[in-house]
């Protein structure tokens, strides 16, 4: 299957990285080199690494980005330092992370991301690991309700995970419908109206089995710390926790003094290292929207180290 992405937010995101032809970008998430290339092709005697965990990515990324001035790496993004700090670079200009699942992941029913599809349960971005069914076979009652409550807000999540323990003590769960038919199972037909009733327990699974929201904690210094000033970190959330991971920590970077308001001057001597580039984050447009329905939720955050 052809590695096939939609950009989301394109346009919004290589405006807000203000792109220098003799700069050093990289993009944490290549995907199917779509900002990738957009950046690539803009810079002169600058620079672009591109990485991603999943081989899949890195491999179309490679062909697409052949022509430029480009290095692919296969790495998780939380790991950009090392992979800059190996070829010679310490220091950058800009810095684009494009979060969640890609449509050739969601589309692609062999690699168990989607409940659509009858695949095995697998859901690893890298291709390497523990897997889905790992998580659904060997977990506990609470341990799988904190996933489906923490990472999918799940009302059902209780119900859900005791349900697979049960189920499985027959038969191992090992495919896409057989725990998608178990979610269905513990909603009620009422609630089934809104959705596939599988759709927030895969997203907590997904979010589990990939560790996006640690991987998103470790980069966020990483990244902010090697921009040069001026240097952008343009981010690009698609669900409620990562989204609020990412505007709290920018306001971290954007707050002055921390003294106690009462206090005649200032003793912390804290002053803001960042300034936003967007007052509110940036969403898709009505047209972005009739041809991209994936981009509903998508959110651009970025930031100007200063």
């Amino acid at each position: 299957m052809e590695f096939k992405h939609i950009s989301v937010l394109l346009n919004e995101t290589i405006d807000s990285l203000n792109i220098k032809p003799d700069g050093i970008y990289i993009d944490g998430t290549a995907g199917g080199a779509g900002h990738s290339s957009e950046i690539a092709k803009r810079l002169t005697t600058g620079r672009l690494i591109a990485l991603d965990r999943d081989p899949d990515a890195v491999a179309t990324a490679s062909e697409r980005l052949k022509d430029y001035n480009a290095t692919v790496v296969q790495c998780n993004f939380s790991e950009m330092k090392l992979a800059a700090n190996e070829l010679g670079i310490y220091k950058v200009d800009g810095i684009l992370l494009d979060l969640g699942v890609s449509s050739y992941q969601l589309d692609n029913g062999d690699r168990g991301f989607s409940y659509k599809y009858e695949a095995p349960l697998d859901m690893r971005m890298s291709q390497s690991g523990i897997t889905a069914a790992d998580l659904v076979n060997d977990l506990s009652v609470d341990e799988l309700t904190k996933i489906f409550r923490d990472y999918a807000e799940e009302k059902f999540a209780y119900k859900i995970a005791n349900r697979i323990v049960s189920e499985r003590q027959e038969k191992r769960i090992e495919t896409t419908t057989q725990l998608a038919d178990i979610i269905a199972s513990c909603y009620p037909a009422a609630a089934r109206r809104d959705g596939n009733p599988a759709r927030k327990c895969f997203q907590a699974l997904r979010i589990a089995v990939n560790d996006e929201l640690g991987s998103l904690e470790r980069v966020l210094d990483t990244a902010f710390d090697m921009l040069n000033p001026g240097g952008v970190l343009s981010i690009i959330t698609f669900h409620s926790l990562e989204d609020r991971i990412v505007k709290l920590r920018f306001k971290k970077y954007c707050t002055g003094c921390t003294c106690p308001p009462d206090f005649p001057v200032c003793v912390c001597g804290n002053k803001p290292k960042g300034e936003l580039r967007f007052r509110k984050p940036v969403t898709a447009s009505k047209e972005e929207l009739e041809v991209n329905q994936r981009s509903r939720s998508a959110k651009l955050r970025a930031i100007v180290k200063l």
